[in-house]
């Protein structure tokens, strides 16, 4: 006699949370696609599915609205619960970034000196953290170009990161009138010396894949260029053919000079032309999503969510403090470093006068408009 005198119910429940309100394909918007599983033959799989979030911003380098925001959230927490879906791809549109933050045009024509609502906004950023942090798939940052900034964050949540060899990484912040602490003061630790991650989150200089690579923050980078025979080209830009010159490491940096200008007219015409292949990566990511297919999908996620937990735990320390700290900032030199920013095609400048400011901090004056006025670009004529 088996159990089936037991009342049972068996018509599958709806544990969607969201309809596709917050998605589209008309930039700027968050596009959410299910793609066929791949077998380890190229075959589509019957039933089975990748979730691919896409951030679709590209004339802003993918930086994300706050509409675009909660569709990121809707496109994670959607995957979580779709029984159908094996695996998540977060990535961009086009050959030049994936993401690059916030978007500082709706940071500063709205958001700065209104301390409330860039609050209200930072809460529902920390909830497209979250959602990443505690989506029950494994998720894999597509890295198609630059992952810089808010982006760079977003992108370190993510639990695997392929990348195209033309992508630089980095922060913006102390630059351009925030902080790293949407994720990457937490984070970069767990991947790097606490050392690179300090000079990283401070310094604001962007680095290479392949220098970012050999620091541990990413599983692999991929040739994304050919030369005219059909040959892949990694970048040109940075020395890849040595790791070690007169006792330093210079794997990943920038070439210099001429060649360096040469190569960098190389890539940017490719770009231009749309002449960027990314099939390395993506023939990457259909084996991966295999092999997850071919693991306990509980063991899997539990495997997952034990290394999850290390990132987890300092920014559920910290996110709080943070958001009340970011939207205290918002009065003052966020103002003046997103509007410095968001203003640069009409004053030639990207940044403030920050000698003048720090002069200014060091005399004790009043930051009012007359000040601020002082240390922002003037108009252009």
């Amino acid at each position: 006699m088996g159990l089936e005198w037991m009342p049972r119910e068996h018509e599958k429940k709806d544990h969607f949370r969201f309809t596709d309100q917050h998605w589209g394909t008309e930039a700027p918007c968050v596009v959410y696609e299910r793609k066929p599983l791949k077998d380890n033959k190229g075959n589509v799989v019957p039933g089975l599915y990748v979730a691919w979030i896409r951030l679709n911003n590209p004339s802003q380098f993918n930086s994300y609205t706050t509409e675009m925001v909660k569709g990121v959230i809707a496109g994670f927490e959607n995957s979580s619960v779709d029984r159908e879906v094996v695996g998540v791809v977060f990535t961009g549109t086009g050959p030049f970034a994936f993401c690059t933050g916030g978007n500082t045009k709706e940071y500063s024509e709205y958001y700065s000196r209104r301390p409330e609502e860039y609050g209200a906004y930072m809460e529902l950023f920390n909830n497209m953290v979250d959602s990443i942090l505690m989506c029950k798939k494994p998720v894999i940052s597509r890295v198609n170009g630059m992952r810089v900034a808010g982006g760079q964050e977003i992108g370190t949540a993510c639990d695997i990161t392929l990348t195209s060899d033309l992508a630089i990484f980095g922060q913006a912040g102390p630059r351009h009138g925030s902080a790293p602490v949407g994720g990457a003061s937490d984070f970069l630790p767990s991947y790097m010396s606490i050392e690179d991650a300090m000079w990283s989150c401070i310094s604001c200089e962007m680095w290479s894949a392949y220098k970012m690579w050999w620091k541990g923050l990413l599983t692999k980078a991929f040739p994304v260029l050919k030369d005219d025979k059909g040959n892949w080209v990694r970048n040109p830009q940075v020395i890849t053919d040595k790791f070690i010159e007169n006792g330093e490491i210079v794997y990943g940096e920038n070439k210099a000079g001429q060649e360096f200008k040469d190569a960098r007219a190389w890539v940017g015409e490719k770009q231009k032309a749309g002449d960027v292949d990314f099939s390395l990566m993506d023939a990457e990511i259909d084996r991966i999503m295999w092999t997850y297919a071919n693991l306990f999908p509980g063991c899997l996620m539990k495997s997952i969510d034990g290394i999850r937990q290390k990132k987890k735990f300092f920014w559920d320390t910290m996110k709080n403090e943070h958001r009340h700290w970011l939207a205290a900032n918002m009065g003052i030199e966020a103002f003046l470093g997103f509007g410095a920013f968001n203003t640069k095609k009409i004053t030639g400048m990207d940044t403030i006068d920050f000698i003048k400011y720090r002069k200014g901090v060091a005399d004790g004056v009043l930051m009012d408009d007359t000040f601020m006025a002082e240390v922002l670009g003037k108009p252009q004529k």
